[in-house]
C-alpha cells in the first residue's frame, strides 16, 4: 500500500488559499474602483461562483 503524500495535500491546500485570499483582494479593488461599498453577505455570494477569475485560466 502507498503513502499518503502529506506534503503534496498541504501544498495543494496552501495554494488553493492563497487562490482564495488573491480573489478576495482582486473583487475590493473592483469594487474600490467602481465606487462600490464593500459588502460582507454581497462578497461571499459572488466567491462561491466559479466564473470569477478567467485571467489565469489556461489558453
Amino acid at each position: 500500500m502507498a503513502k499518503p503524500n502529506y506534503q503534496f495535500e498541504k501544498r495543494q491546500k496552501d495554494l488553493a488559499k492563497k487562490n482564495k485570499q488573491e480573489e478576495k483582494r482582486r473583487q475590493k479593488l473592483a469594487n474600490k474602483v467602481l465606487g462600490k461599498p464593500v459588502d460582507s453577505d454581497e462578497f461571499s455570494e459572488a466567491t462561491d461562483s466559479s466564473s470569477l477569475c478567467t485571467e489565469n485560466a489556461p489558453a
